[in-house]
């Protein structure tokens, strides 16, 4: 089942990283992480990820050895309309579910 932030936004590399990205937004990530979790190939993210660090979408928030973390910037204003429009959308998707549990429910009795 694809997420209302997907179908609302549409599927694609970027939108699933920031899904991704919001979804986790208290941890930080590695780009093999990010590439995995979200579904996008190695390339992809190389071509969209320059663009999201330079509008500040993503900023980077440690090094472990060599790796470097990065992480959704919940500074950032379009981001924290994003978020709000990812929560908002998410409570609209567990209220649908819910009524069709509880029509189910009802049906049964």
């Amino acid at each position: 089942m694809e997420s209302k932030f997907l179908e609302f936004l549409g599927d694609t590399p970027k939108t699933r990283l920031l899904e991704f990205l919001i979804t986790g937004r208290e941890f930080d990530y590695s780009l093999s992480d990010l590439a995995k979790n979200s579904d996008i190939g190695w390339s992809t993210l190389h071509r969209i990820f320059p663009l999201m660090e330079k509008q500040e979408t993503i900023i980077k928030t440690r090094e472990i050895g060599r790796a470097k973390l990065y992480k959704i910037n919940e500074k950032n204003l379009e981001v924290k309309k994003l978020i709000e429009l990812y929560d908002n959308l998410l409570k609209k998707q567990l209220v649908e579910l819910s009524e069709k549990q509880t029509i189910k429910i009802k049906a049964k009795n």
